[in-house]
């Protein structure tokens, strides 16, 4: 899967080597700041490449105007602002620069702890006022507290090791990272209802998701130590900022850190300016040295797509990038192509599809999924108004209706090290068909149960036909592609299954007809790979 990005809009302010790596390899780059959400629907169906920060909010509406839209680049981490969702469906790329911003968000969360831990805004605020009120800002030390982190990814385990070095005692939560993994960088994992009434502050390191929203609210409130104090340099709406003021007004919360909220700039002005909340105006990725990663990163891996030499960062596209590799690359082709043979036999029949992908060999264990992604993509390319590829496939194949399932076996004595069989079925019709790859070529070995005698590339214009074994068979389609000008580049042939055999041709150009040839094959279909 090829993209070219040719033309590419930077909507917001990013580090000039941004442009500037874009340009030299070829990319022609317009920034234009401050965009009205008319101007981007306007111009952005020009582009090929949209790079933007938190500020532009890429909707719907904005995508479906995008008609020529590959990648929506975010130059930092969340990507709550782009509608992912409407970007896969139209097989758009939504990439983020994972590690631009780690260290600088960390470093806030950890300045927002010490903040909170010594008042030292309130302290600065009075001085300015021409106060010395000593007596007023009574602080408490961070050591010996306790430190609860939810999201311990690449963030909340940089904060987990600087809170260490106060001699903190650093717990935390995560949905995906593993308990052992968390207890090599020091923290100790707990289900979230026995963190919450250990914390003495909480930190919280998760992307806005439906089941992050809110996270932090009335009733988790509730269950936390009295006095606990909230830092969320994350993504605003993980707290609840309503159930938040109510806390701190009533004593159960002893104060906030927030660099992020609901809305941004917030509307909740009582909050704000509470004298127990620090807020600052989502500065976490504010520093010239995370903007500066953010911007090379993110230009540096649009170019390495573009390129072919790899995929990194990448939300909707996890097939993408093993078609990326080039140890898995032939096997993503493989996939596809198998599907589209499958499709092929499977012609007009309606009703359920049923596919099952099983891959053979130890170096294709983790790849079936992959490989399976490949093969919708080759089940149901032109059926769809939308343009169907790795990014969308999964979401075609769940609306329609079609169920694939993967398995693996390590290993099948006799046969090639590697190789994958595709299983398809409907309407009460069923295929299989076994390929792998040769000297980084998809071939097929085995169709129906038929072996072929040489193995059968998958590529260019394939004529495909099922017939009783003739010797007369042969000549005769000779004679049909011969009458419409068409010259066969080889032939295949299977070995004899129930007295029939499966043929096929690689041929110069599809035929315009296939009518001739039914009279002489039980089965007959042509195809492009």
């Amino acid at each position: 899967m090829a993209f070219s990005v040719r033309n590419l809009l930077i909507s917001e302010r990013v580090d000039a080597s941004c442009k500037k790596i874009l340009e030299e390899n070829g990319i022609k780059v317009v920034q234009r700041e401050s965009m009205t959400k008319g101007e981007l629907l306007a111009e952005i169906k020009d582009y090929d490449g949209l790079i933007i920060r938190s500020g532009t909010k890429v909707t719907a509406d904005v995508i479906d105007a995008a008609k020529n839209l590959k990648i929506i680049g975010r130059a930092g981490t969340g990507v709550d602002n782009v509608d992912v969702e409407a970007s896969t469906r139209n097989g758009i790329i939504v990439m983020n620069t994972p590690n631009g911003n780690t260290i600088s968000a960390a470093e806030m969360t950890c300045a927002m702890i010490m903040c909170l831990a010594r008042q030292i805004p309130q302290g600065v605020a009075s001085m300015r006022g021409g106060n010395w009120e000593r007596k007023k800002f009574m602080g408490m030390e961070l050591f010996g507290k306790t430190l609860g982190i939810v999201g311990l990814g690449r963030i909340g385990k940089e904060v987990a090791t600087r809170m260490q070095s106060f001699g903190m005692k650093t717990i935390g939560y995560d949905p995906i990272i593993p308990a052992e993994v968390a207890a090599t960088f020091g923290v100790e994992f707990l289900a979230l209802e026995h963190l919450w009434p250990q914390c003495d502050f909480i930190t919280v390191h998760t992307p806005l998701t439906p089941s992050t929203r809110g996270l932090l609210n009335d009733e988790t409130f509730a269950k936390c130590k009295k006095g606990v104090k909230v830092i969320n340099c994350a993504r605003g709406g993980i707290i609840d900022e309503e159930a938040l003021l109510q806390a701190i007004e009533s004593g159960q919360c002893g104060g906030a850190g927030l660099d992020v909220f609901e809305e941004e700039p917030p509307k909740n002005v009582p909050l704000v300016k509470h004298p127990n909340v620090v807020s600052c105006p989502h500065l976490g990725a504010s520093t010239h040295e995370a903007q500066g990663r953010c911007g090379k990163d993110i230009a540096t891996q649009i170019v390495d797509m573009v390129k072919g030499r790899s995929l990194v960062g990448v939300i909707n596209a996890q097939a993408l990038s093993h078609a990326m590799a080039p140890e898995t690359k032939p096997w993503i082709q493989l996939g596809e192509a198998l599907g589209s043979v499958a499709k092929a036999c499977a012609g007009q029949e309606n009703g359920e599809i049923k596919a099952q992908v099983t891959t053979l060999g130890t170096s294709l264990k983790n790849a079936g999924n992959c490989i399976a992604t490949a093969v919708v993509v080759g089940l149901l390319k032109g059926d769809l108004e939308n343009h169907v590829n790795l990014i969308n496939a999964p979401l075609f194949a769940k609306e329609a209706g079609l169920i694939i399932t993967v398995k693996h076996s390590d290993s099948t004595p006799g046969s090639p090290t590697n190789m994958c069989a595709l299983e398809i079925s409907t309407s009460g019709v069923s295929h299989k068909l076994m390929g792998s790859v040769q000297a980084g070529i998809p071939v097929l070995l085995e169709l129906d149960g038929a072996t072929f005698g040489q193995v059968v590339p998958l590529k260019g214009n394939l004529l495909i036909y099922k017939a009783v074994q003739n010797p007369q068979m042969l000549p005769s389609v000779i004679g049909v592609l011969a009458s419409a000008g068409i010259q066969i580049e080889s032939y295949n042939v299977s070995a004899a299954l129930d007295g029939e055999q499966w043929s096929i041709m690689s041929i110069a150009s599809l035929l315009v007809d296939l009518n001739p040839l039914k009279p002489y094959a039980k089965m007959v279909m042509q195809l492009a790979i």
